[in-house]
């Protein structure tokens, strides 16, 4: 195959969830780099796919790097794929894609399921226009500041959560956007249990202390957009000047209406000595 980096797309759930294109790059490269070898064996073994497998993963990234470039100037073909779904979403593989790129290597894209549109196409929310944030701070004072970045955001919001954090983030999309915002939670996306449950953050919110079996799993988290608010009507400085002159001196209403609507108060002063005459 020569010299080339293939970013594999890989099974979200259901193991059949895979391209015919993407079993044969899997079979013809020369090594595949896995985040978790021991995952990606259960996809390779039940494909009876005998290609060898590297660890490349958050922690190993950086001292990697180097020994996986020399790989491709070598002339070797290189698969890299994720746990579950496309490489670099929310995974590892950005440093890679980027020095593979800037070394001349040819760098080939096979695409899979993805948790965040599989779950976008789901929800029943507006999909036309999105935001992905991935997964949001652990910390709650950070994923609050988090989710006051995307307050007015009017695309659909897609982020992916733990099981263990999932209490915590609707509690506080509930704080900081507000109870009556729409939600989606997709979890355990294309498996036997797979589930999806949409209301309001408040709503959510409370199920989520008592979530039960469908508390499992990862989840893809969707906030619908804030709504369009109505533009504030500037005030009609005439009628306001009017109705202030119903129960106040020219002069006085004048130095008001200034306050209330902008301009010089002597303007609106001899617009009052007008109105009276």
């Amino acid at each position: 195959m020569g010299a080339c980096l293939y970013l594999v797309g890989t099974p979200i759930g259901n193991l059949e969830d895979i391209s015919a294109r993407a079993l044969r790059i899997l079979t013809e490269v020369d090594r595949i780099l896995a985040e978790d070898t021991r995952h990606s064996s259960k996809l390779l073994r039940h494909y009876a796919i005998n290609t060898p497998l590297t660890a490349w993963h958050a922690h190993n990234e950086g001292e990697r790097l180097a020994t996986v470039l020399n790989w491709l100037r070598e002339g070797q073909s290189l698969a890299l794929i994720s746990d579950a779904g496309m490489p670099l979403i929310s995974d590892p593989g950005f440093p890679l894609v980027r020095a593979a790129r800037e070394a001349g290597f040819e760098i080939h894209c096979i695409p899979g399921p993805t948790a965040l549109i599989t779950a976008l196409v789901l929800s029943g929310m507006p999909a036309e226009r999105f935001v992905f944030e991935g997964f949001l701070p652990a910390r709650a004072s950070a994923r609050r500041e988090a989710l006051q970045a995307v307050r007015h955001e009017r695309r659909t919001t897609i982020l992916y959560e733990s099981p263990h954090r999932l209490a915590d983030c609707l509690r506080d999309i509930e704080s900081v956007l507000g109870a009556e915002r729409p939600v989606c939670l997709a979890r355990e996306l294309t498996k036997r249990f797979e589930s999806v449950r949409t209301g309001l953050a408040g709503e959510l919110a409370q199920w989520a202390q008592m979530p039960g079996d469908e508390g499992r799993g990862e989840f893809v988290v969707l906030i619908g957009g804030a709504e369009v608010e109505a533009p504030v009507r500037a005030l009609d400085a005439a009628q306001v000047l009017d109705m202030l002159l119903s129960e106040l001196p020219a002069r006085k209403a004048a130095r008001l209406t200034a306050r209330l609507c902008g301009g010089k108060p002597n303007q609106y002063y001899q617009w009052a000595l007008r109105d009276r005459q």
